[in-house]
């Protein structure tokens, strides 16, 4: 089984046997799996096989390089700011100066530390052993949940349904993400994919296929390879002759169509498709939006929803929804103009509802994703200045009310009687993905986890080979001002609030770089920072596509083992591999004392962390108050009951005792997560 499936299980707590042969030694390898890393088998022990420690030491990590305070945190405290200094200096002039990276740097100044050996608390991670029939299974099950979601998938899920169509030969009956649907026919070359495609979205597959070829992210710039050009040429024909010519959309687009065209020196004989070559090249452009602004100046807001959803479906609605909404003179009219989306589409719904939610600023952020990344435009004042949709606290109040009334009446009693566990309510649904890198423990952006009494955080990031990775901390105020914690000022910062392992630009081998924060201790000394947010930038400027580099979190005692790296405390360890420097990781809100996922690949080639503005990603800190796990399936329940064993769906984390039919839904389950949201009846 390919090594992209074993790692997507184990993600999902499943450990995957396969070979036939027998092993003697379970209770050793079970031994090791529960010593090294707090692992517990709670089914299939019989299957263990001992590659499955090397799998847990890839994943969670083991074999880290080291810090350049190789007595980190404590020797770091005992170090005068200038001798901070001196040791960077040092390390800069050997490395960048010199140019000598043999091998990876460290302090020439701090004093060894003693190690105490290992007792702090951890929790225990569950475990199940499958067969790799079970595995192939469990696969296709979340293939299957995927392909049902109308978003982009991260770059994680992607790669498990394309090596799963490859490897398995799988024909996908569904594919319900136009973004998906293209990336799956750009990589497989499978034209039976484009049957999940209108003539509308080609100009979008060549931009896909434009940037893949040389990374031209404009889509008037076309310079596509031969291939390309004909396999576009191929989709065009096929979707012509199967009559999926949505002219009117394709308008929209002209330009783009008509460079497309021209650059394809495409032809038909098709008349249809002729007809449509006629439009596209010529002068007049019967577009959805001009009839659009023509109709809402006669008819107003409601006729002029009419208009899109009939010329161009909910979709364009939801993007002109403020405009219109801004403009109803009722609530009644609000209603009229929200109803006229597709009120059935849950997943719409319910991003509303955190639209609708948050509180505007001053200056807004505009963000979508492309190419898997999250792109972002900052407003200017002169745009905020001209802006012409300015929606009013009632507006926005009524509209929330609305949707929400709408969202309990279409998910009422979908699931029947269904248990749910409290610690759901912190657990934010995978509304949007896209720019997520996947690893163990990852969870949907905005989800928390409060943070233990007497614990401390310990961010970390490691890499392989010669990089310089920098791990950063950004402090956001009340009044959303930034303050920078990273190797430039960090020299005149280090204390028991937070302290900082050294920059470290490594050798051959790799090198690793921490941060340890003591919540309490950082909120008396900076009382006026609100949320920290965690990133890591490629100093070096090679994007993490191409290097080997991972990031997580430990909790760890306030008074450590003194042993930097301790497997069983990291609760999360993922990979960042987006084409770009700059990926934001997750956050803490002091506010509450909890840990926030964030988990954004930024599209920028920013190399130094306190750069780039971070105040829009305070949105994600409110997420859970809106909408969360627990409110979703609370509104799908016929019933909520107590009982796990009284329940016909239970979403919990715990190992719970359950009925024999009983489904049980994990904060992991993504894929289940998003099927439920994007299905209609379930």
């Amino acid at each position: 089984m390919e090594l992209t499936f074993i790692d997507y299980l184990f993600n999902h707590h499943y450990l995957v046997s396969v070979s036939d042969a027998a092993t003697e030694n379970q209770a050793e390898i079970r031994l090791a799996l529960g010593s090294i890393f707090n692992i517990r088998i709670t089914a299939g022990a019989d299957l263990l096989q001992p590659y499955m420690i090397r799998e847990a030491e890839k994943i969670i990590g083991i074999s880290v390089p080291r810090a350049f305070y190789l007595g980190f945190p404590e020797s770091v405290r005992k170090l005068t700011r200038i001798e901070l200094f001196i040791d960077q200096i040092l390390h800069y002039y050997k490395t960048y100066g010199q140019g000598n990276f043999d091998e990876a740097g460290h302090s020439l100044l701090e004093e060894e530390i003693e190690r105490k050996v290992f007792s702090e608390e951890t929790p225990v991670r569950d475990f199940e052993v499958i067969t790799e029939a079970e595995a192939i299974q469990k696969l296709k099950g979340y293939i299957e949940d995927l392909l049902v979601g109308t978003r982009p998938l991260s770059d994680e899920q992607y790669e498990l349904v394309r090596e799963f169509i490859s490897e398995y030969k799988y024909t996908p009956e569904n594919c319900a993400s136009k973004n998906t649907a293209m990336r799956l026919l750009a990589d497989t070359r499978d034209l039976g994919l484009a049957k999940f495609l209108m003539l509308s979205d080609v100009p979008k597959l060549a931009d896909e296929l434009n940037y893949r070829g040389k990374e031209i992210k404009n889509p008037k710039k076309l310079n596509l390879k031969n291939r390309d050009r004909k396999l576009l040429a191929v989709v065009i024909s096929q979707l012509i002759e199967a009559d999926k010519i949505d002219t009117m959309n394709c308008y929209e687009k002209k330009a783009l169509w008509s460079g497309l065209l021209h650059h394809l020196h495409y032809k038909t004989t098709n008349p249809k498709g002729i007809e449509f070559l006629n439009a596209m090249r010529g002068d007049e452009n019967h577009s959805a939006l001009s009839e659009f602004e023509k109709t809402f100046a006669e008819k107003g807001a409601a006729a002029a929803a009419d208009v899109l959803v009939q010329r161009k479906g909910s979709g364009m609605l939801l993007r002109n929804l403020d405009y219109l909404l801004s403009r109803c003179d009722s609530d009644d009219e609000v209603r009229d103009v929200i109803e006229k989306i597709d009120t059935n589409n849950t997943i719409i719904l319910l991003q509303l509802m955190l639209h609708y939610n948050s509180v505007p600023a001053p200056l807004r952020t505009f963000k979508f994703i492309k190419y898997g990344m999250m792109r972002k435009h900052e407003e200017t004042p002169d745009e905020a200045k001209n802006r012409g949709t300015i929606l009013s606290k009632r507006d926005r109040k009524a509209a929330q009310n609305i949707i929400r009334e709408l969202l309990e009446k279409n998910l009422k009693g979908r699931l029947g009687r269904v248990y749910i566990a409290p610690e759901m309510k912190n657990i934010a649904l995978p509304l949007q993905e896209g720019a997520s890198q996947g690893g163990f423990g990852t969870l949907s952006k905005g989800s928390r986890i409060p943070l233990p009494e007497g614990k401390k955080v310990r961010a970390f990031t490691y890499w392989e080979k010669v990089n310089d990775i920098d791990l950063s901390v950004i402090g956001l105020t009340k009044n959303l001002e930034q303050r920078e914690f990273s190797w430039r000022n960090m020299f005149a910062k280090q204390d028991e609030a937070i302290t900082f392992s050294g920059d470290q630009t490594s050798g051959y081998n790799g090198g690793s770089e921490f941060f340890d924060i003591d919540p309490e201790k950082f909120k008396k000394q900076y009382p006026d920072i609100e949320y920290l947010v965690f990133c890591d930038n490629v100093y070096s400027g090679v994007p993490f596509i191409n290097v080997i580099c991972r990031a997580g979190y430990m909790l760890r005692d306030i008074q450590d083992s003194g042993e930097i790296f301790e497997p069983k405390t990291v609760r999360s360890s993922f990979t960042i591999d987006c084409n770009s420097t700059f990926a934001y990781l997750f956050g803490i809100d002091l506010k509450t004392n909890d840990f926030v996922w964030l988990n954004l690949a930024a599209d920028n080639r920013s190399r130094i962390a306190g750069t780039n503005i971070m105040t829009f990603l305070t949105q994600y800190f409110e997420m859970t108050k809106i909408i969360n796990v627990y409110d979703f399936f609370a509104m799908m329940a016929s019933e909520l009951v107590d009982d796990p064993k009284a329940a016909d769906v239970a979403v919990t984390d715990e190992e719970v005792e359950t009925g024999e039919n009983t489904e049980i839904i994990r904060s992991c389950d993504f894929e289940r997560m998003i099927a439920l949201m994007n299905s209609q009846q379930i």
